[in-house]
């Protein structure tokens, strides 16, 4: 009688267990979708982003002489390491329902951008002032293949 009673308890508990998974499953199929236009995200997330990026690579050469841009203190790299993050990120949000524009170039760029960001912020980690050169560089030239394509050529985003 107590294997009767083992057996059911065992039942019963995979039986539980199995329908947990089942309505994980149906949780982690939702697919995400965009909370604004896609012109929001790029001014209000990605842009800001970029710019501490670029702002904090190369140098300006002024009346006064060279100033150069790489950040000076350990916070100053942490948050081109921040920046960096949100970028790569942002990368994979414009290829959310409701930010991306079609299935083809736009996932290469969008793809392209995460790339490039990861190789800013392992320079920021690294506190590499020439690969976070490089990187911003990497990262304005699918920002604007892009922009040439969908702003220009389309009209708009």
């Amino acid at each position: 009688m107590n294997w009767i009673k083992a057996s059911f308890a065992l039942l019963a508990s995979l039986s539980l267990g199995l329908a947990g998974c089942g309505q994980q499953s149906e949780q982690g199929s939702i697919q995400g979708a965009a909370t604004g236009s896609t012109y929001q995200l790029m001014t209000e997330y990605l842009e800001p982003a970029a710019d501490k990026i670029w702002a904090s690579a190369g140098a300006i050469i002024t009346v006064e002489g060279e100033q150069d841009l790489q950040p000076t203190t350990d916070e100053g790299w942490a948050a081109v390491v921040h920046s960096a993050s949100v970028v790569a990120e942002g990368g994979n949000l414009l290829m959310l329902r409701g930010y991306a524009a079609d299935q083809a170039d736009w996932v290469e760029y969008a793809q392209g951008m995460t790339r490039a960001a990861l190789k800013a912020r392992q320079a920021a980690i690294d506190q590499d002032a020439e690969a976070l050169f490089n990187a911003g560089g990497e990262i304005y030239n699918v920002c604007r293949a892009c922009h040439n394509k969908y702003i220009v050529e389309a009209g708009g985003i």
